[in-house]
């Protein structure tokens, strides 16, 4: 039985999942394909995704195809209480053929609301597991131990649960074979640099009101969301200056014309800052009364750690409600910094989270390597694989033909030379 806030939603979550299934063609095609082929009879799928139209349309055309589906949030700010109670109520009283799903998710959930929603979708015997950020994974490697036979394998969406698993991976630990999700060209060319780097700013935007061009943004973290939200400050008009790690990468930041420097040097500058890095302590106690008065922080990774939080908590002498969902910390040096989202992810906590037509391509990705990994049961050994080249291509493809675009192919004559060694 659904644990959702509000059932009486259901009407205004059901216009956004239709608005967004609209402009989704690639699920559309896939779910029309899964009608046919019932490709999930009899498998029960466990999905903690953040929970909004496209991630709803989503585990529609798994059901479509004949899964059992067990759903929740993989964010407890990032929850949309009305597309929650659309899923659980279903369309079938007005006239559409998707029938309820059970979900477990409202918004702002406590901790340990959020992990009792997580625990409630895994105790369905899952045999597929869908995550974003490896809160399930987890939970089973954990907790749950006593459901990973039942487990065929999962899929992971973004960049965040990647690395746990393959720490998992390496350390002999995981216990089923997951599909990279998020290494998919069709998912971080254009889900990570064009989703990230519009969603952010539409969330930042919206919750600040305030002009970008003319200010300093510090972008923490040149990976593919970092590029995005780099190229789509730039293109409002503000200076960019990049935080890394990784030379290479700072390098390039460099030749695409933004400056580089350690985020000691970046703070004092900074007049908004968004990290991405899926690393804790990106802004800390080294850089709080580094920061000027009126300095805008806000979160694009997966966790709410990039940002110390806690210690910020700690290091300032009061904070306030700025304005929705941002904070006020007022700190001991008389500077104020703001807060968006509680430094949780802030194109989702803060926003819609990606453009429909994107998340279209990462969740064809998440569907077809579903089924893939039904299809390949007892092929695959434990642990992390990348999405076959061939689905990724095929999505490709879709997309081109999708927008009514084609490509070239090659010749027989030009295969045989780019497979021959003699010019």
């Amino acid at each position: 039985m659904s644990d959702i806030r509000n059932p009486e939603l259901f009407e205004a979550g059901e216009r956004k999942i239709q608005w967004v299934e609209r402009n989704m063609p690639l699920l559309k095609a896939i779910s029309e394909d899964f009608v046919k082929s019932q490709p999930f009879a009899g498998i029960t799928i466990a999905l903690s995704v953040h929970l909004e139209a496209k991630t709803a349309l989503l585990c529609r055309v798994l059901a479509r195809g004949g899964a059992k589906m067990h759903v929740t949030g993989s964010n407890p700010l990032s929850t949309q209480d009305d597309i929650a109670a659309a899923l659980a109520h279903g369309n079938i009283e007005s006239g559409g053929t998707d029938a309820a799903i059970d979900v477990h998710a409202y918004y702002n959930a406590t901790p340990e609301e959020y992990e009792k929603h997580l625990i409630a979708v895994l105790e369905s015997a899952p045999q597929i597991v869908i995550d974003d950020g490896g809160d399930l994974v987890n939970l089973l490697h954990t907790r749950l131990r006593h459901l990973l036979p039942n487990v065929i394998g999962g899929c992971e969406e973004t960049t965040t649960g990647v690395i746990r698993l393959q720490a998992m991976a390496r350390e002999g630990l995981l216990a089923y074979p997951v599909i990279a999700v998020n290494n998919a060209k069709c998912k971080y060319l254009f889900d990570n640099r064009y989703g990230t780097g519009q969603s952010v700013w539409d969330g930042i935007n919206r919750t600040t009101n305030l002009i970008v061009a003319g200010k300093t943004v510090v972008v923490a973290g040149y990976g593919w969301c970092g590029r995005g939200i780099a190229l789509r400050a730039d293109g409002f008009g503000a200076r960019v200056i990049v935080t890394e790690i990784d030379p290479v990468r700072a390098l390039e930041a460099r030749m695409d014309g933004y400056d580089v420097m350690p985020m000691t040097d970046a703070a004092p500058l900074g007049d908004v800052f968004v990290t991405a890095t899926g690393c804790r302590d990106v802004i800390d106690e080294r850089h709080f009364d580094l920061l000027k008065d009126g300095a805008i922080l806000c979160n694009a990774g997966h966790f709410n750690i990039e940002i110390a939080m806690s210690k910020l908590e700690g290091y300032a002498i009061s904070k306030y409600e700025a304005r929705q969902n941002i904070i006020g910390y007022n700190l001991k040096n008389n500077n104020t910094v703001f807060i968006i989202a509680e430094g949780r992810l802030v194109n989702l906590a803060s926003g819609d989270g990606h453009p429909a037509e994107i998340m279209d391509m990462s969740f064809a990705i998440q569907a077809l390597s579903a089924r893939y990994l039904l299809e390949h049961r007892g092929d695959l050994t434990h642990g992390v694989y990348d999405v076959p080249a061939e689905l990724d291509d095929k999505v490709a493809r879709m997309k081109l033909a999708s927008d009514g675009l084609a490509i070239d192919t090659l010749t027989a004559e030009q295969a045989q030379y780019l497979d021959s060694w003699n010019a």
